[in-house]
């Protein structure tokens, strides 16, 4: 099994009513990032209590840096975890012997051929794994991105077996131990959010997550899920407390089933998730984790908050919450391992202007925003191919384009039903040596065969 930091134990899960619960010198790159408000917290890798904050590698772009610059820009921050929507050969290459422990992504146009032949698994996982252990340190696999809230129901019945055919093929290489398998999910998989003890799964998904939870559980790998408080400011700036968005000093809001208060949206949206696995009857046996969420430091005219002051007040709270191990209400003393959205701003992503300024830095690897210090340039322009339309990983897989999937999957990351609890009504107001080296490479030697 995956090891999984603590088995969660909360207000909602505790009782068996399932609801009463991540410098070099070269002169291509020196930068060292500090947020404006994270002067407290020295680097994104392990904070206090174990919470970890990451960062979400995309490459929807036809100027980013080579990998070896992002690279040692990533070894700048000290970020120990970072997540890719593919399996870029490159980028693995690039950050070998670094320590970082990487996510991988199998792109949802796979998905189906996992499903149907297990052989495909097999020569997947010799294809993008197998290279880079364990020299690179790969600790988990997402199988698609946001798959349950897409509109092909032919891929939501292959979710589950191609997952259970890489778990598997991972297996068949003793890998199972340190590579998990999982899925990322947008919050639209909930029919409610608020308040969040009363969360439950859409009851057309639950066909699909009620297994799909069961092999988390038997497996011991983490259930993502893409959240970003950002779109519930946006799509109702009117009622929405900025404050509470953006982790500031806030009234906060309470839970009348629980009695927990919450003064930061982002912790209501993982305890609703919560929820509803407890109402699943899993509470007690997954591991949440959040693998997306960030702001935007640039967007249209009618996408409100979208700037650069923002940007730097939502991750630069975000940095220093985690750094200090604190849980969410509902599950205090479980440190929460977050992933922030994105690395690099991304040129080639579709939609509004905010999808192309999540960046914390600009493709020359100047800060997107004022981070606090000054940070010089690693150098130049790089223009070229988009990564995110024609590949570069092993195989040939295309990037995801999170938030939001691509592939055709999700149909958007992030907000659901939370903006309805996050209006100032009178109601309510707003809410992850050397023995293991041989084993491995013994290992690995069975599966080429």
């Amino acid at each position: 099994m995956a090891t999984i930091s603590n088995v969660v134990t909360n207000t909602y899960c505790a009782s068996p009513t399932p609801l009463l619960r991540r410098r070099a010198t070269a002169m291509a790159l020196r930068v060292q990032l500090v947020l404006a408000v994270a002067v407290v917290v020295p680097a994104l890798g392990v904070a206090a209590g174990g919470a970890t904050l990451g960062v979400n590698y995309g490459q929807v772009a036809d100027n980013l840096p080579p990998p070896q610059a992002a690279a040692m820009l990533l070894r700048s921050l000290n970020a120990t975890k970072v997540k890719l929507y593919d399996a870029d050969a490159r980028v693995l290459s690039a950050f070998a012997g670094s320590g970082a422990d990487f996510t991988v992504g199998l792109p949802d146009r796979l998905v189906p051929r996992l499903a149907a032949d297990p052989s495909a698994a097999a020569a997947w996982v010799r294809a993008n794994i197998l290279p880079h252990i364990p020299a690179t340190s790969i600790t988990a696999v997402t199988v698609g991105n946001e798959v349950l809230t897409g509109n092909d129901s032919a891929m939501l019945r292959s979710l589950l077996p191609a997952m259970q055919s890489l778990h598997a093929a991972l297996a068949a290489c003793n890998l199972t131990s340190r590579v998990a398998v999982t899925t990322a999910h947008s919050l639209a998989v909930l029919s409610s959010s608020f308040p969040p003890s009363s969360a439950a799964f859409r009851r057309e998904l639950l066909p699909y997550m009620a297994p799909l939870l069961a092999f988390l559980a038997k497996t011991g790998s983490p259930f993502l899920i893409n959240a970003y408080p950002y779109f519930a400011y946006k799509g109702d700036p009117e009622h929405v407390d900025l404050n509470y968005v953006l982790f500031e000093a806030n009234a906060g809001v309470g839970d009348p089933a629980t009695g927990l208060r919450y003064d930061n949206m982002l912790h209501a949206q993982v305890d609703a998730v919560r929820a509803a696995i407890c109402r699943a009857n899993y509470g007690k046996a997954v591991e949440i984790r959040v693998s997306e969420t960030g702001w935007p430091s640039r967007g249209d005219d009618d996408e409100a908050g979208a700037t650069p002051e923002n940007a730097a007040r939502y991750n630069g709270n975000l940095m220093r919450l985690v750094a200090q191990g604190k849980g969410t209400p509902a599950a205090p003393g479980e440190a929460l391992q977050v992933y922030v959205f994105a690395l690099f701003n991304e040129d080639m992503k579709p939609g509004p202007a905010s999808e192309r300024h999540y960046g914390l830095f600009k493709p020359d690897g100047t800060p997107a925003y004022d981070v606090g210090v000054k940070a010089p340039t690693i150098g130049g322009s790089w223009k070229g191919r988009a990564n995110g339309t024609s590949g570069g990983g092993a195989g040939g897989l295309v990037v995801a384009e999170g938030p939001g999937g691509a592939d055709g999957a999700g149909q958007g990351t992030g907000f659901y039903t939370v903006s309805a609890a996050a209006h100032k009504v009178k109601r309510w107001r707003c809410w992850e040596s050397l023995f293991a080296t041989v084993v491995l490479v013994m290992a690995s030697g069975l599966c080429w065969s």
